[in-house]
Parts: C-alpha cells; structure tokens; sequence
C-alpha cells in the first residue's frame, strides 16, 4: 500500500483525491446484547450469534402505570468494572455508560493515548444525556429540599456531560463536543469525527454515543406520546422491525463508543482494522417534530450523500443496517427512501434491522449500529432481523430483503447504516470492508 493510498489520492476507484482515509480500529460497547470490546466473546457481536432478544419487562422501577411496560435493560453493568469507587459516585448512569465504552473500545484497539492526547478527540451523542439522574433528583428535592439533592446535579444533566467526562478521565485535550440530535445522535458524533480525521485536524477520535433513559417520567414521556410498543405479554417479541404487526419501538439503554483512526496512523502501528468509516450524509425533514417525512426524500438524501462522499455508487451496496424502530410510520418512510436510493438494485440489498437485540437506546443506537455494521463487514456476516414474520403485501416495507433469521454470511465490501431522530434529522454512514 502506497501513501497516496492511506490519504486517497487519485488511483483508488471512488475515493475522492487528498481526503485521508478513515479506520475503525477500537469497538466498546454496554448494550443489552453483550457488553465488551469488539473482539470480546461476550460483547456485542457475541449477543448478534446468540441472536436472543435483549427486551423485557421493566425491572428498573414499577411499570404498572403505563400502556406499556417493555424495555431492554443492561442487567449486569457494574460501573466499577471500568473506574474506581468515587468517580462511580460522582459520575451518572449515562456518563458511566460513556465512560465505560470509551474504555472498552481502547483497549480493543490496544492504544492508550498517553502521548497524543493534544491530537485525540472525543465526540459522543445523546439524546436526553443525564435526564434519568435529574429525574432521581427532583425527587429527592420534593422529598428533602435543597440539601437532599447530590451536589453533582448541575455538571452531570447536561449534553455534553458524557464526552467531556470521558475527555477528563482519559486526559484527552483535543476537541470535545457532545450533541443532542435525538436518536440521530451516536451517528453524527461518528459522522462528525469522521470529518475531522478525514480533513486532517486530528488522527485519533473517540466517537459514538451513550444513553441511560429508564426512569418512570422519562420513560413515561414517551408512553404519552404512544411512540412505544405494548406488546407486554410477549416481550421479546415486542420489536418487529418492519414487520405489518409493528406497534412502536423498545426503549433500551446503553453506550457504544468507535475508535476512529486516520489510516497511516493505524498502519504504523499494526492495528486491527475493522473497517473503513467511508461517508458521511446528514438532513433534515422540516416537516414533523416526530413524524417522518411520508415520501422518505430527506432521508433518500442523506443516504445519497452518505454514498457520494464515500464516492461510491448505489449499485455498490451489499448490505444496510436499517434504523428499522419497529414503528408504524418510521419504517414505512425509511422503505420508502431506501426504494428512491437504490431503486431495482434494492432487490440485491440485504437489509437488517437489529434494534430486538437491544432496544432503542435513542442517541446511542445509532453508534451500536455503526459498531455492527464494522464488526459485519469484519466477520463475513450479516446479523439476521428477529421477529420479522411479515410485510403488509402491498406496503413498501415488502420490498425489503429481509436478513432471515439465522443471519447470512456475505463478505460485503460496502454497507449503509441509518439513524433518523425527533425533529426530522437523517443520517447516514457508509463503511467499506478493510482489505489490506
């Protein structure tokens, strides 16, 4: 491999010229699948081959007052696997989950970045950030005032309170940015970073996304608003993405963090290369705060962009990782756009929608699907869509080729992966399988 080949330069097909390339070569992630590095057995790829639903009954607090009563919960998360006993105390669910992957997905990578924190960065999404933990509060407030309520309420509710804790922690002092683009979020942090490998402003980037949403008010929030399924006499039957039976999402919880790298910096020191982050595309609907836009043309779009920044084709794509919710109008909307950007090739697409795994950690999911997509292309396998039995016959979703249960192995050499959020936001991601 030629240098002009780490910083695609002319010569490679698709690649745009004097762009550095973009490698993923760390995975942490704490979901409700598998908690792990990349390569751990236990991890997330590890609940992708046991192909179990991560869903359940609420454990967390008392459901009972809600339609519905179904999440998917990251049982055994002991923060203290990952820092030490006061910094547990003082950091919230959500930033523990931050903290945690950011953790895991360097040692996967088996980089410390004593040295080169001045060049690493830290990008990490979340929908609600510490809104559980304030939640907890107010109701220690009501019950004691002022004086019951912990200390670290200010510094732990807001957005950014998860990349710059993991910042602090790990000495990084290179840029730091948190966002709050709804369930777009784990995404963009990726897609955002991506950028900035790619533009050369820094070699390394600790990028994804965390959430830890399970409280009765927030949760309920959403029980309002009948965006969650009430499947809860089946549980783990309860996300059916695409499926014509489909009655709202799963709630999950978790964090997912990606080490991003340029190329030649990973080349030199020999690291394991999941996959290349190739594009990036990102939209907005302008049409509903929580409604998709019904003819899927802003999230077409942002897969379109996606696509030509990576300099690749639609033709090109093997395999998409569907934001795939399992809500009625989500997924309609989504098969419609992936049926404007592919066209008759779509039939030549697999498709999967992993969310049964796991839930719907909101800001995170869109980072824990990047992750399966790299470990996808790495692996030779596609991860099967659970509790898929049917589409309507004449609904766009009936066009989709489906990852049957079981999973299909497929060395894909190109893959898509969606996250759209609350407020219209679409973003898209490609990746290219490593094959150096």
């Amino acid at each position: 491999m030629t240098p002009g080949d780490v910083h695609g330069a002319p010569g490679r097909r698709g690649r745009p010229a004097g762009r550095r390339r973009v490698a993923i070569t760390g995975i942490g992630a704490v979901t409700a699948a598998g908690s792990g590095g990349g390569q751990a057995p236990g991890g997330l790829w590890g609940g992708v081959c046991r192909a179990r639903p991560g869903t359940g009954r609420v454990s967390r607090f008392d459901p009972s007052a809600f339609r519905c009563r179904v999440a998917a919960e990251v049982a055994d998360f002991d923060a203290g696997d990952y820092m030490d006993a006061r910094e547990a105390r003082r950091l919230d669910r959500f930033a523990q989950f931050a903290l945690a992957s950011g953790r895991l997905a360097l040692a996967d990578a088996r980089l410390s970045v004593n040295g080169e924190s001045s060049d690493t960065a830290v990008y990490l999404g979340s929908a609600l950030g510490g809104i559980a933990f304030a939640e907890a509060q107010h109701e220690r407030f009501l019950a004691g005032g002022l004086r019951a309520i912990d200390p670290s309420l200010a510094l732990a509710v807001f957005g950014g309170a998860g990349a710059t804790n993991l910042a602090m922690e790990l000495g990084i002092r290179g840029p730091a940015v948190g966002n709050s683009n709804s369930c777009a979020s784990g995404a963009i942090a990726i897609g955002e970073a991506f950028r900035l490998i790619q533009h050369g402003a820094a070699p390394l980037a600790l990028a994804g996304g965390a959430e830890a949403p399970l409280a009765p008010l927030t949760y309920g929030a959403f029980a309002v608003i009948r965006a969650m399924s009430t499947r809860n006499e089946a549980p783990t039957e309860a996300c059916r993405p695409f499926d014509a039976e489909r009655d709202g999402f799963v709630m999950g919880e978790g964090g997912c963090v990606l080490l991003l790298e340029d190329l030649g910096h990973a080349l030199a020191r020999d690291a394991h290369i999941y996959a290349e982050v190739a594009g990036y595309g990102m939209t907005n609907d302008a049409y509903h705060i929580t409604a998709p836009r019904p003819d899927g043309s802003e999230a077409a779009r942002a897969m379109s962009l996606a696509l030509e920044d990576a300099g690749a084709s639609p033709s090109e794509v093997e395999y998409v990782n569907a934001h795939g919710s399992s809500t009625t109008l989500g997924d309609r909307a989504e098969a419609v756009a992936l049926g404007r950007v592919f066209g008759r090739h779509l039939d030549c697409v697999q498709v999967s929608g992993t969310k049964p795994l796991y839930g719907h950690p909101l800001g995170a999911s869109g980072a824990i699907e990047a992750a399966l997509v790299a470990l996808a292309l790495n692996h030779g396998f596609l991860p099967a869509t659970l509790n898929h039995r049917a589409s309507v016959p004449t609904s766009p979703e009936a066009q989709l080729r489906l990852v049957a249960p079981g999973g299909v192995a497929l060395s894909a050499g190109l893959a898509l992966t969606n996250a759209f959020g609350f407020g219209g936001i679409n973003a898209s991601l490609v990746l290219r399988r490593w094959e150096g």
